[in-house]
Order: structure tokens, then C-alpha cells, then sequence
């Protein structure tokens, strides 16, 4: 009996690792997104407006396609990071 608490016990504490790692992942790619988007091609675009990038300043850059750009990158490093985590943790799909 006393086998099975500690072992209930010790998946509990792998869960509660596994979700705080993916939560960490989920709040560092938001962060990024946020930063990009909304900071690059909104709060500091007046900033970015001096340097040339495809024909118009960086700012609006940002703003149209490089904020697509980075979410799409975000997608394939969660896909790969979540990948890696349910290896480690032994939940990974077959």
C-alpha cells in the first residue's frame, strides 16, 4: 500500500513539473509575441522609422509582416519544445 502512495505521490510532482514547464513555455512565447508586436510595431516604430528594410522603415515592417513572421516561429518552437518536454516526461504521442 505504502508502494502506491509514493508512487501517486511522485506522478503528481512529475505533473506539476511537466505543467510548469509548459506554462513557462506558453508565457515566454506570449511574451515574445507581445514585445514584437505590439512593442515593436507600435510603441517603438517611431523609433524604427530611420532604418530601411524591403522598401519601407522597420517599424512597418514589424508591424505588417514580421509579427506574422514571429508567431508562425513561436508555433514551430512550441510544437518542438513541446515535443522534447513530453519525451522527458514520458507522455509523448505514438
Amino acid at each position: 500500500m505504502a508502494d502506491h502512495t509514493t508512487n501517486a505521490a511522485s506522478t503528481a510532482e512529475a505533473d506539476k513539473g511537466y505543467w510548469a514547464a509548459n506554462v513557462r513555455i506558453i508565457i515566454v512565447s506570449l511574451i515574445i509575441w507581445a514585445v514584437v508586436s505590439f512593442g515593436f510595431g507600435i510603441l517603438l516604430r517611431p523609433m524604427l522609422a530611420g532604418i530601411k528594410i524591403g522598401g519601407s522603415d522597420l517599424g512597418f515592417w514589424f508591424a505588417q509582416q514580421g509579427s506574422i513572421l514571429v508567431f508562425l516561429g513561436l508555433i514551430f518552437f512550441y510544437a518542438f519544445r513541446m515535443n522534447k518536454l513530453d519525451r522527458e516526461y514520458g507522455v509523448e504521442e505514438e
